[in-house]
């Protein structure tokens, strides 16, 4: 070999190289072409019956119909959904352990209380999946019919009114915190153990306001039990066009929850992208939204895994920043 020239060892050593490069990528090739070839589970970290368990269900028999393996999905639920993101984070990176969750597990959840697993190096993003729209309620004895009036109301009389939320650290808490700060006011808050208590008071008076999941409030909105001020999305949302969106009174107001699915960090990247694709397609389809779409669930345009990341991470800071600012607990 000490007879070779310079030039021709240097191409031979890098035909080398590049050869043993090429090895693992056609093998990473080799198994997105080969995946799935046996069944996959889809962990949520909740209780079986909620919205992200009928989601992940509709998403999951649509999976397996696709590509004629079953998915089955895993209820861990605990540490508000904690436990079942720890579990996916510390399995193995080959497509065939997944997770659905909603935006608060994976982007409040690390701000709020210590937990065993870190978003964006833990995670493979796959797909945002839906957007879960809020609407900014009030009962029809305060008199009030927008975002502007509340705000008017709130600003001549501080400290005076009050908000229900499902209890600290959950989504309706985050938004109200977000909207007293965008306002400039300070209404107090009530925490509730659950969704369910809390608009009961609000429907008997007993707080004067909230901002929580459309579908939970909408049907109350319809009945002329409660007035709809404004939705939380940048958009109107097509579960309620006629309301309009906060973001009008309060330029660049934006509080949706939004449901993604991830995969272990080192999941290859090629089974990445064939299950975005897949996910993509499926929650383009029509009848995908015919069983889930009263849960409040709203199609979002298909998005590239780089691009749920990216959001993922402007989430992360944003709801990192309000929960500083509130003080906010989780207890």
């Amino acid at each position: 070999m000490h007879n070779i020239p310079i030039t021709t060892r240097s191409a031979w050593a890098a035909g080398i190289a590049a050869a043993v490069l090429a090895v693992p990528a056609a093998r990473a090739q080799d198994a997105a072409a080969n995946y799935p070839n046996k069944p996959i589970r889809m962990i949520v970290p909740f209780t079986a019956g909620g919205p992200t368990d009928a989601l992940a269900r509709a998403i999951g028999q649509k999976l397996g119909e696709r590509w004629k393996q079953s998915v089955v999905v895993e209820n861990r639920a605990g540490a508000g959904g904690s436990i079942g993101a720890e579990f996916v984070a510390k399995s193995r990176a080959d497509g065939y352990v997944l997770m659905l969750t909603t935006a608060g597990v994976v982007t409040v959840n690390p701000s709020l209380s210590p937990v065993n697993f870190d978003t964006m190096k833990d995670f493979a993003p796959v797909a945002l999946a839906s957007t879960i729209a809020s609407l900014l309620v009030v009962p029809p004895s305060l008199n009030v019919h927008s975002t502007k009036e509340l705000i008017a109301l709130a600003k001549s009389r501080p400290g005076e009114l009050n908000y229900g939320s499902s209890g600290n650290g959950s989504a309706s808490h985050l938004a109200m915190a977000l909207f007293d700060k965008a306002a400039d006011i300070k209404v107090q808050h009530v925490p509730y153990k659950g969704a369910a208590p809390a608009v009961t008071d609000l429907l008997g008076g007993n707080v004067q306001v909230m901002l929580i999941g459309l579908s939970t409030v909408l049907p109350y909105v319809s009945s002329g039990k409660l007035v709809a001020l404004g939705v939380s999305s940048l958009k109107p949302s097509p579960l309620a066009p006629a309301v309009p969106t906060i973001a009008e009174a309060l330029p660049g107001f934006e509080a949706s929850n939004w449901l993604g699915i991830f995969a272990p960090a080192g999941t290859p990247p090629a089974i990445v992208n064939k299950l975005n694709a897949a996910i993509n397609d499926i929650m383009q389809q029509p009848d995908t939204w015919g069983t889930i779409s009263k849960d409040g669930f709203e199609p979002v345009p298909p998005n590239t895994p780089q691009e749920f990341g990216k959001y993922v991470q402007s989430e992360i800071t944003k709801w990192a920043r309000v929960v500083k600012e509130s003080g906010m607990t989780s207890n």
